[in-house]
């Protein structure tokens, strides 16, 4: 517990994590107002295009996660971190469990928020929370937040650059993974194993309905395969694993 409050105390200490939150509640809550106040017909306004703006929100969540690690290691504050607390393991662990649990706050509050406004701007529009995969849709985008920050520290502490692993964060999970998919023949096939694509399954996946027409906004709908909780559990082994490699390699080399 004493790991914990001294993380989350060097967290909240600095501006940016603050600046990446506000941005990230105000990207996909904006997004989401903006996309139902300017639709022309209420039908066309649903659970799902509330969530229009999660893909930005995640970017943002992306980037406050590897700043948390990669300014450590700027500014060499990491060196002091692993002298006072020479189980790095634990020490890395800590950060990455305030970090992730922030991340899935923010990324809950923001689902929420932007599904509030929508109700808000268009009260005559159906956004009951009926079916699983509303609930999925909306509640779930803390978890794959969360998830997701625990991919961006791993990243963090492999490359320990910030501007090297904000840039491949945001370049793989906004651009990498669908120009994949564009590979003829094998890259469809690929692309529906890649993480934030499954991940995207989890939030879209809707066995709930015969059609997808509901799944006009939000995040984009995903080609994977696997059953939605499936599609949860295979983006969280991917993010373990990625933590799990981060945190080895952290310990044998020097700091």
């Amino acid at each position: 517990m004493t790991l914990l409050s001294v993380e989350r105390i060097k967290f909240f200490s600095t501006r940016s994590p603050w600046w990446c939150m506000a941005l990230a509640l105000g990207l996909v809550i904006g997004f989401g107002t903006l996309l139902a106040a300017s639709a022309s017909r209420v039908e066309a306004v649903n659970v799902p295009s509330s969530q229009f703006g999660f893909s930005f929100g995640l970017a943002v969540i992306l980037v406050l996660a590897a700043l948390a690690i990669t300014t450590e290691y700027r500014f060499n504050t990491i060196k002091t971190t692993f002298l006072a607390v020479p189980n790095r393991t634990s020490a890395l662990l800590a950060k990455t469990t305030v970090v992730a649990v922030v991340s899935g706050i923010v990324g809950e509050i923001a689902a929420f928020g932007s599904w509030g406004m929508a109700k808000l701007v268009r009260p005559g529009a159906d956004m009951a929370l009926n079916s699983e995969a509303d609930w999925r849709n909306v509640a779930g985008a803390g978890l794959v937040t969360a998830l997701a920050a625990v991919v961006a520290i791993a990243v963090g502490i492999l490359i320990r650059h910030t501007a090297g692993a904000v840039s491949l964060l945001l370049a793989y999970s906004l651009m990498v993974e669908q120009l994949i998919g564009l590979i003829p023949t094998a890259g469809p096939k690929i692309h529906q194993w890649l993480p934030f694509n499954v991940a995207n399954r989890f939030l879209t996946g809707n066995p709930d309905l015969a059609a997808d027409a509901r799944l006009g906004g939000g995040p984009g709908a995903s080609d994977a395969t696997l059953a939605p909780w499936w599609a949860l559990a295979y983006f969280a082994a991917f993010a373990l694993v990625m933590l799990v490699i981060a945190i080895t390699a952290a310990r044998r080399r020097d700091a």
